[in-house]
Order: C-alpha cells, then structure tokens, then sequence
C-alpha cells in the first residue's frame, strides 16, 4: 500500500468546490484532465453519493463517491480498476481558509499489478507535488469562469 497526503490552496468557497467535485454532468471530462468520455460512465447517483467510472486508457477506476457538504468531506472508494485493488481511494477534506478554500487530500493506493506497483511506488516521493499541480490547475479554471 502506497499513500501520500497534500494541501491545495483556492479561491473558490467550500461550496464552490464541493460542487465541482461532485458534478458528473457532461463537463466532468472538460473539468478534470484525467478523465476521457471513453472512460466516463455514471452508473447512479443519489443526494450524497455517486457510482461512476472514471480515468483513461492507461488508469480507469469505478468509485464510489461519498460526500458531507455540511462537513466538507469527500470520500471516494475504489470499486474496481485496471490498476488498483481494494483498500484504494481519495479522502478530501474542504477547510475555509481567508481567500477561499484548503483542500486536504490524501490518497491511498493499493496496487494489483506490476505496472500499479512502479506507480505506487512513486507516489510517497512524487505524488503530492504531481497531483497537487494537476488539482491546482483544475481549480484556477474554475477561478477563471
């Protein structure tokens, strides 16, 4: 098992992000770059959960999307995958801060192949500062609109 924790900083309110991490209309693929329409399927949604499919060719998971607004938590459990097994997921926590908004996230990777063990092994040493990066970026696009 492989983890990482980090902190992302944005402008946008505890609201503003819940939302955008937990629309799977048609503009989840343009919001997210890990995401591709062949790989985005929402298989049910309720008030406070979602099933969906998610990733690219080389990643793809189906989820299950738990989440909190009133307690800014976002959980994300990792049903099936090409690459990860059971015990996987993504835990956000939505905290405000001045501006806007911390985003503590903390992923948990369990590999089941070869290929999911080099990239487990990666993410302790390159993986906050990688996903970091690329959840900075989805969150200035939403800024911007």
């Amino acid at each position: 098992m492989s983890s990482t924790t980090f902190t992302v900083h944005t402008s946008l309110s505890p609201s503003e992000v819940m939302a955008l991490m937990t629309d799977f209309g048609p503009s989840r693929v343009a919001n997210w770059p890990n995401i591709d329409e062949a790989h985005f399927e929402v298989h049910e949604t309720g008030p406070d959960w979602a099933e969906v499919t998610e990733g690219t060719a080389m990643g793809w998971e189906r989820e299950r999307y738990s989440w909190n607004a009133a307690a800014g938590t976002i959980a994300i459990e990792t049903l099936d995958s090409n690459l990860w097994g059971p015990g996987s997921g993504w835990r956000y926590r939505l905290t405000p801060a001045g501006d806007g908004t911390d985003v503590q996230v903390t992923l948990t990777r369990v590999p089941k192949s070869i290929t999911a063990r080099v990239l487990a092994a990666l993410i302790p040493v390159v993986g906050g500062r990688t996903l970091g990066k690329q959840l900075r970026s989805v969150y200035r696009k939403a800024e911007s609109r």
